[in-house]
This record gives C-alpha cells, structure tokens and sequence, in this order.
C-alpha cells in the first residue's frame, strides 16, 4: 500500500513533465540532453544563491509564527539570479524560440522537482500512514512546471528586439510576479491563513493567468498577420 501511493505521488510528479516532453515536439528534435544541461544550469544558479544568501543574508529573527516582511522580500530578490541562468541558458541554446523556451522551463522544472520533492516523496510517501500533503507536493510541482515555462517565455519575449513597445512593462511586472511568486504566497499565507488546497489553487490561477498573458504576447509576436491588425 506505501508503495502504491508512492507511485501514485510519484506519477502525479513526474507523467505532465513526460507529456509536456512528448506533446509539444521537444521528443522530435531529440533535446533530451539538452534538458538535462538546463537542469545543471539550474543546480549551478541554485549553489550561487545559497552562497549569496548565506554570505549577505543572515537568518531571520523573527518570532515564530509572525514574518519579517522586508527581510523575507529582500531574500526573493536573489530569485532574480532564476532569470538570469534562464536567459543565459536560452542564449547560448540554438533553435527555434518555441523550442528553447520550452527547453529551459521543462529543464528547470524537472531539476527542481528532482532536487526538492523526490527525496522527500521517497521519504514521506512510503510511510505507513497515508497524508494527503504528499499529493499536494506533487500536484504543486504541476504547477511550478506550468510557472517555469511561463518565466521562461517571458524571459525570451524580453530578450526579443521586435517586441511591441506596449509590451514591454508587461513583461518586466510579470517577470516581478514570478521572482516574487514565493514571497507573495508566503504572504498571502500570513494574512489569511489559508488553507494548503486553497494555496494550491491560488498557485494554479496565478501561474495560469501569467501563461495565458505570457502565450497572447507570444502568439502576437510569432504571428505577423496579428501584428499588423493589432
């Protein structure tokens, strides 16, 4: 029975990042090292911000149960290194934009998934009493899939020189709400002291709505007949 909700956990976890992999033509253009060296970009630009925030940022001190706004704010400004390792991943990757778009975020959401959850499903999944929080760590990883190729779009549309100059503030402020995405949960949290189903659901309207502006932008962009009606 543990091992049965493992796999369940773990299929949850794993199948959209294989689908996203088959459905969207990555499997085609063989890009499968290609993810793998997103993933250790990834680990790279994770080991620079520990390293940042261990050296510049100390622990907080605030009292548990309450949390140290500014500080916890100033800490998700190192999330920005995120874009960077994106952008330099991306600028380096040949190809067609949808392709390496879809490369880094599916690269970076596996490797995050790999390094943050498969552990602790392994650990926590297989124990005897069934908890329903180790669905809810898989199902938020479907989630930060959907957030990392949204991030990742954004960062292509802001590298982009044909970009529409009406999207351009578009772009920079969602490219704030994804650094931040974190701290304004975590504060959202705080505030309201929502439930962890309610939180998963917040997360998904956040992300979806971020991927629906993300694609409009995109669509115009690749599409030139659109443009000109625009």
């Amino acid at each position: 029975m543990t091992l049965f909700h493992f796999g369940n956990c773990l299929a949850i976890a794993y199948v959209p990042h294989i689908i996203v992999y088959k459905c969207t033509g990555l499997s085609e253009y063989r890009t499968f090292w290609r993810c793998g060296q997103a993933g250790a970009v990834y680990l790279v630009t994770q080991l620079a911000k520990m390293l940042v925030l261990a050296t510049f940022f100390p622990d907080s001190k605030a009292a548990p149960g309450s949390m140290d706004v500014v500080g916890d704010f100033i800490k998700t400004t190192v999330d920005v290194a995120d874009l960077a390792g994106i952008y330099y991943f991306m600028h380096r990757l040949a190809g067609k934009g949808e392709i390496r778009f879809l490369i880094a975020g599916l690269g970076w959401a596996t490797a995050e998934l790999a390094m943050t959850r498969l552990l602790a499903l392994w650990v926590g999944a297989r124990g005897l009493e069934f908890d329903w929080k180790y669905i809810q760590m898989s199902l938020d990883s479907n989630v930060s899939l959907g957030q990392h190729i949204t991030t990742a779009t954004l960062v292509w549309l802001w590298s982009r020189h044909d970009l529409q100059p009406r999207y351009g503030p578009v772009v920079v402020a969602l490219l704030a709400m994804s650094v931040y995405r974190l701290f304004i949960f975590d504060l959202i949290v705080y505030a309201t002291g929502l439930g962890a189903w309610t939180v998963l659901l917040v997360k998904g309207f956040y992300t979806v709505a971020m991927g629906v502006v993300a694609m409009q932008m995109y669509v115009s962009l690749a599409s030139p007949s659109m443009n000109h009606k625009l």
